[in-house]
């Protein structure tokens, strides 16, 4: 069961990581809104942390407690769940 601590970094990184992949993805300011940047950036940083985790990317980063490999697998996370969207929106 994951601490307090811990879920307060994942809901900090996920913010952060879905607020630059929402710029990225649209180049407005708000990205795609406060809720739906958190969502994404909170589902994009457990996809990019395991993804990151289970190819053993930068290792080096994680050891700061809320470390740049952290922040960047919620970007890259968060860009592989608005694709998945985008590619699902796209097949409806």
């Amino acid at each position: 069961m994951p601490s307090i601590d811990q879920i307060i970094v994942w809901v900090v990184v996920g913010l952060l990581g879905g607020t630059v992949a929402g710029f990225l993805t649209t180049r407005r300011r708000k990205g795609h809104g406060f809720l739906r940047n958190l969502a994404v950036g909170l589902v994009g940083a457990l996809v990019g942390g395991f993804l990151f985790g289970a190819l053993n990317l930068f290792p080096e980063l994680a050891r700061i407690a809320i470390s740049l490999r952290d922040v960047v697998a919620a970007v890259v996370g968060s860009l592989l769940v608005l694709l998945g969207l985008w590619l699902w929106q796209r097949t409806k």
